[in-house]
C-alpha cells in the first residue's frame, strides 16, 4: 500500500542522454501533444537532471524518474528503476 506522499509523486519515463556527471544523469522525456488548431500530434521533449547514487545508469538506458526534494540547484528528480538496458555497443 502506497502512502499519501508517494501517490502524489510525479513519475516520468525517458532515455538517458548524458551520464558524464558524478551521481547525475540527464534524462530526455518525450511526450506527444495534439496541436490545438490543426489536430496534428507533435512531439515535445524536455531534459531533466536526475540523481543516480551508484552511477549505474548509462547512455541510452530507458529509465523511470520520480520527483523528489531538491537535491541541488538543478536536480529535483531521482532515477527509480531501469526499464530497458541500452543496446548501444
Amino acid at each position: 500500500m502506497m502512502s499519501a506522499a508517494e501517490s502524489l509523486t510525479r513519475v516520468l519515463t525517458g532515455r538517458v542522454v548524458s551520464d558524464k556527471r558524478n551521481k547525475t544523469v540527464t534524462v530526455l522525456v518525450e511526450r506527444r501533444v495534439q496541436h490545438a488548431l490543426y489536430g496534428k500530434y507533435i512531439v515535445r521533449s524536455k531534459k531533466y537532471s536526475a540523481h543516480d547514487e551508484q552511477d549505474q545508469f548509462h547512455l541510452g538506458d530507458l529509465v523511470e524518474i520520480a520527483e523528489s526534494r531538491p537535491i541541488s540547484k538543478t536536480k529535483s528528480w531521482v532515477v527509480t528503476r531501469l526499464l530497458e538496458k541500452s543496446t548501444l555497443v
